[in-house]
């Protein structure tokens, strides 16, 4: 799904408005429609509903929700915000289309029970808010109400720029036909609480025209690059991925990136690890082959190391000396795709060098703090997203940057963000398992691009079904692996 800009959404519902075509106030209705609908299925009619109406369309939005589900049965009443002369045509016709049994209020005497509807500002906000929003998005964050917001949390700049900004904390956002950059990043995101995306039925000929580099994994777009399995198939079909992971001490980071290897449907998983840390993989995964170094760390190649159709390397690896010459050995001896995650990556960022000799279609797969000393600090959120654009386009690889909505870049330029996986996942040896899952998917014979964008995915997944049996608190990365 594509992540389009403020300007180019507003584009497409002039595009909607002229070629369907549809007036602006029907096309307002349908996506009200839209929303009221969601409302009706998710939210008990035992709720007051109190919805906070700004001068623009998101308020017109809110305020035909209103009407909607007061013919619904729903207890709603209304704040506006501005006078009637200051809003838009759109706004004030759904303001005095009102039912009288849709109260007007004011903020003073808010219901502990009510549930706000945040309509006060869309996609068109452009700097820093002004009164009377600004006191009213502070009083707002300050109740212990939930919150709803249309399309996005007010305040709230739909691309970057969001650092200093006032925004209202949102509950659950209900964003019309597209997230928006912003909910993805770490800069805002936080603000937007769960995403639901709700289609409006903006033309098509637009938005399947429109260009933008950022795009939202989907399941539909995960089923679309599936690969299915031949009857005939056997292990040597589904190729060969080999694992160096663990040093003294860090069998587990070996151990759970072997389990995820072993999910993934290739054929044969070997894992290169010290010889005395051997009996934890023969002990956890006797399937996974055992290629043993003799020292406590990963000091010299597996024999015949061109075999593997992939090479996944850094979990629990160390930084020793040694490690930094077989790791920089590895680099030039092979020419399929690497994964390289954790110590691996310490090691290339400490090796400026060692850069040149990285694979091309290799994946690597930062978090935040191993992002930075790849590529240095950055002060936005737009800033970091640049340097990991021009790190993927200059090494040729796939930069997958872990987190919330982990970020896949392309050497190309397209980053595509994840809709899968919650703050459970924030737990040691997660990588660990994400690194192992990518390495045997390339080796199942998944392109890089493609490996990367369905293991993220995957992941994120295997992480929401942990936290639907286990809780976020107490789930824990090896649970990951029982649902890939």
């Amino acid at each position: 799904m594509k992540i389009l800009t403020g300007a180019q959404i507003k584009e497409a519902d002039r595009y909607t408005i002229v070629n369907e075509p549809i007036s602006p106030i029907e096309l307002m209705e349908r996506a009200s429609n839209v929303i009221a609908q969601w409302i009706c299925n998710n939210v008990d009619k035992q709720h007051p509903l109190l919805f906070l109406a700004g001068k623009g369309n998101n308020g017109g939005d809110g305020l035909a929700v209103a009407r909607i589900l007061h013919h619904a049965g729903y207890n709603c009443s209304v704040c506006p915000v501005f006078d009637k002369e200051r809003l838009t045509e759109e706004c004030r016709y759904n303001l005095e289309r009102l039912p009288d049994g849709v109260k007007i209020v004011d903020l003073e005497n808010i219901n502990e029970d009510a549930i706000l509807v945040d309509s006060l500002l869309g996609t068109g906000v452009k700097g820093r808010l002004k009164e009377p929003l600004l006191s009213i998005i502070d009083k707002i964050n300050g109740l212990p109400n939930q919150v709803i917001s249309i399309d996005l949390p007010s305040g709230m700049i739909s691309e970057s720029g969001n650092a200093n900004q006032k925004i209202m904390k949102a509950d659950i956002t209900l964003t019309l036909e597209f997230p928006k950059l912003a909910m993805l990043l770490p800069e805002a995101g936080e603000y937007c609480g769960e995403i639901k995306i709700l289609p409006i039925g903006l033309g098509k000929e637009y938005t399947g025209k429109a260009e933008t580099s950022y795009h939202y994994i989907t399941a539909d777009f995960i089923e679309s690059i599936k690969m299915k399995r031949l009857k005939f198939a056997h292990k040597g079909t589904y190729g060969h991925a080999l694992l160096i992971c663990g040093s003294t001490g860090m069998a587990g980071a070996a151990v759970l990136a072997t389990g995820a290897a072993l999910r993934s449907g290739c054929g044969l998983v070997t894992i290169h690890i010290p010889a005395e840390e051997r009996y934890a993989i023969n002990t956890a995964y006797p399937s996974a082959i055992p290629s043993l170094d003799n020292e406590c760390f990963f000091s010299g190649l597996p024999a015949n190391v061109s075999k593997y159709s992939s090479i996944g390397v850094g979990c629990g690896l160390g930084q020793s000396p040694q490690t930094v010459e077989a790791l920089k050995q590895l680099l030039c001896s092979v020419y399929k795709p690497v994964v390289i995650d954790a110590d691996a990556l310490n090691i290339i960022s400490d090796h400026y060098k060692m850069r040149r000799h990285i694979p091309a279609g290799s994946v690597l797969t930062p978090h935040p703090g191993e992002l930075k000393r790849l590529v240095g600090e950055w002060t936005t959120e737009e800033e970091k997203i640049g340097l990991v654009k021009r790190l993927a386009a200059n090494l040729k690889t796939i930069i997958v940057v872990k987190g919330a909505h982990t970020m896949v870049c392309l050497p190309d330029g397209n980053c595509y963000f994840n809709s899968t996986g919650n703050s459970g996942m924030a737990k040691g040896g997660s990588g660990d398992v994400l690194t192992g899952y990518i390495t045997g998917l390339i080796a199942r014979g998944y392109s890089s691009e493609h490996a990367a964008i369905l293991g993220v995915y995957r992941h994120g997944l295997s992480g929401d079904m942990a936290a639907a049996k286990y809780g976020m608190e107490s789930m824990n990365s090896k649970d990951l692996i029982e649902y890939l």
